[in-house]
């Protein structure tokens, strides 16, 4: 499956992080929990340099716990200060709000941050509870470059908002798929149906009860009767009776990124091996 979709805002907003990054005294990266290191923007450390970062691996809620508490070690081990956080939740982000303010409480002014992240990990409701869900804007800032871009959270934070983000090309096949299934990609780019057949595939391998409980099949069949079974059960029929496999595909990718699977990560640290890395090996994305 080929994903082209590289936008020219995306090559704008790594020239905007570039240009605004002197202003800034910390930079808040955004991960999906369900696939912390496919949401990482692989060439961060070259933008950000020796500025102070923040990983939030959000939409913790949706992702396995035991697996999300893994990519929190493996993050501190290499001194990324880390949180996992559900951006829809006040208190979880409030967390993150009271350590920056502590971390630099010393300055005279408020600190300064940049929110980065790719396309649909929860940007924008992260900024709203950092900055109120009536953000304001501040206007002109003192030894801060004119922007419309940057918000007051409160006496003791402001905030400098950029696009979504990706890279322009995806070298591991695997990484591309499973941001596809997250929701990090306009679906018009994709085929759902293929997609939703790597999903099935995962889901079998690695959580094949909760694939059972959900949709009430067999799995002890090829990967694409799955789906016929899937659309058989739902009642999901043309007008010859015949499986509706689009409608079918589009409910199980829809299904899963809502967590109505269960709570599921599509990755673990430090894998050599298994069902992803069976996709990498095929050519790239």
């Amino acid at each position: 499956m080929t994903i082209q979709w590289y936008p020219g805002h995306m090559v704008k907003t790594q020239r905007l992080i570039k240009q605004f990054l002197p202003l800034v005294d910390l930079v808040i990266q955004l991960t999906d929990a369900r696939a912390p290191l496919s949401t990482s923007l692989p060439q961060l450390g070259e933008l950000i340099g020796s500025k102070d970062l923040i990983v939030l691996l959000n939409k913790a809620d949706l992702s396995d716990q035991s697996i999300t508490s893994l990519w929190v070690e493996d993050f501190k081990k290499s001194g990324m200060t880390t949180f996992e956080i559900n951006a829809l939740k006040t208190k979880s982000v409030f967390r993150v709000l009271r350590y920056i303010e502590q971390k630099y409480k010393v300055k005279r002014r408020p600190a300064r941050c940049m929110v980065i992240g790719i396309p649909n990990v929860g940007k924008s409701s992260v900024i709203n509870q950092l900055a109120g869900r009536k953000a304001a804007r501040t206007g002109d800032v003192p030894g801060v470059t004119k922007g419309k871009m940057w918000l007051k959270a409160g006496s003791k934070l402001e905030v400098l908002d950029t696009p979504g983000i990706l890279w322009p090309k995806f070298e591991d096949k695997s990484v591309g798929i499973k941001i596809a299934l997250l929701g990090c990609i306009k679906e018009e780019l994709l085929d759902l149906n293929k997609l939703s057949l790597y999903l099935l595939e995962f889901l079998s391998e690695t959580y094949p009860e909760k694939l059972q409980s959900r949709y009430k099949i067999s799995l002890d069949r090829p990967t694409f009767d799955l789906l016929r079974q899937i659309a058989k059960n739902r009642g999901f029929l043309l007008s010859k009776g015949e499986e509706d496999l689009d409608r079918a595909a589009t409910t199980l990718i829809k299904e899963f990124r809502k967590g109505m699977l269960g709570a599921i990560s599509l990755e673990k640290p430090g894998e050599k091996e298994g069902f992803w890395q069976n996709i990498s090996n095929q050519d790239s994305v």
